[in-house]
Order: C-alpha cells, then sequence, then structure tokens
C-alpha cells in the first residue's frame, strides 16, 4: 500500500485531480470533509472553537458559521495558529484510523487530500500533515486563476481573494517541495493525463 498526500493552493482545483484519482483505482481521504464532520453539531471540535472564537462563530442554529470564522483567521495570523491547534490533532487522528481501515481492506493507493499539508510539515504535533508519504502531489494554476475561481465560487471581492491567497505558502515555493506538480491551469482533458501519468509513476517507483 502507497501513501500519497495531495495539496496545492486555494482554488487550484485538487477536487478534479482527486476525482480523477478515484477513478484509477485510488481511494482518497479528504481533510476538509473530516474537518466538516468533526465541526457539526454534536461533534468534538464545535465546542472548543466556540470557547476559543466566541459565539460569534456559531449561526442561529448552533452550527458553526464557516464564513464568521473565516474572516477572523484569514485576516490573523496568530488567530488561524489557534485554530489550528484545535483542528489538527483531531483530524489527524481520523485520517490514520481511516487508513487502518484501508490497509485492512486491501487498498492499493491512498490519497490524504490535505489543504495545507507543507504548511503543517513546519509543525510539530500529530496532525494529518505528519504522517509518512511514499511521495506528494502538488496541484497549481496562476494567481490570475485562483482568484477569479474564488469571486466565482466563493462570491468574495479580489482584495478577499488575495488575502486567502497569501495566507497561504505561495505556490512557487510548494513546487519545489512536492514529487509531483500538476498544472491545472488548462482543459480537463489535459488535467487528466498528467494525472494519469503521475499516477503510473507512482506505481512504478519501488516500494
Amino acid at each position: 500500500m502507497r501513501i500519497v498526500g495531495l495539496t496545492g493552493g486555494i482554488a487550484s482545483g485538487k477536487s478534479t485531480v482527486a476525482r480523477a484519482l478515484v477513478k484509477l483505482g485510488a481511494r482518497v481521504i479528504d481533510a476538509d470533509a473530516i474537518v466538516h464532520e468533526l465541526q457539526a453539531p454534536g461533534g468534538p471540535l464545535l465546542d472548543p472553537i466556540r470557547q476559543t472564537f466566541g459565539p460569534g462563530v456559531l449561526d442561529s442554529t448552533g452550527a458553526l458559521d464557516r464564513e464568521a470564522l473565516g474572516a477572523i483567521v484569514f485576516r490573523d495570523a496568530d488567530a488561524r495558529e489557534r485554530l489550528e491547534k484545535i483542528v489538527h490533532p483531531q483530524v489527524g487522528a481520523e485520517m490514520r484510523r481511516r487508513i487502518g481501515a484501508a490497509r485492512d481492506a486491501g487498498v492499493g493507493l491512498i490519497v490524504l487530500d490535505i489543504p495545507l499539508l507543507f504548511e503543517g510539515r513546519a509543525r510539530e504535533g500529530e496532525g494529518a500533515a505528519q504522517i509518512p508519504f511514499d511521495a506528494t502531489i502538488l496541484v497549481t494554476v496562476s494567481e490570475k486563476i485562483q482568484i477569479a475561481r474564488q469571486i466565482h465560487r466563493d462570491g468574495c471581492d479580489r482584495d478577499e481573494a488575495l488575502r486567502r491567497i497569501r495566507a497561504q505558502m505561495p505556490l512557487e515555493e510548494k513546487t519545489h517541495r512536492a514529487d509531483f506538480v500538476i498544472d491545472n491551469s488548462g482543459t480537463l482533458e489535459e488535467t487528466e493525463v498528467q494525472v494519469g501519468e503521475v499516477f503510473d509513476a507512482i506505481h512504478a517507483a519501488p516500494e
């Protein structure tokens, strides 16, 4: 079994690459999906987040208001670090549990979709980024495309889109850290060709 880390900048199109990998037989474990599950009412993350950031990050139903929380953490590096210390250990533990289940099921390639993979590797602890990988894949696009996709997808303005992009490690730096880079600036077909090449290269590498 091989474990691969998949990452990219905000609005780079990791989900597109993840779906292509699933078509080829990989099992994808999505960190963001796990975060949403753990932050749901009754989950282990909601109350610590409320205690740290106040009741204003909850909506009228008592669920997490992600837009309100994002408005805090994308503007304040210290707030973002406090949130990460709450979230990352829990997500890492759940990812390890799911890796174990996939291993027991005989899955050959597990892809961990982790938006802040390289940022997380700089920290100590039990977060998902500290899981050992056989390889890492970076999905990249130009900053112009990142901005346009965020404006279309999230309804934010250009300044907010730039603020979110620059809250992350620059894609150029991530490019130097990744084992494989997929340029998602072109057509879906062009991206899928690159995914297939990376998939084959990972399987061809000695274990």
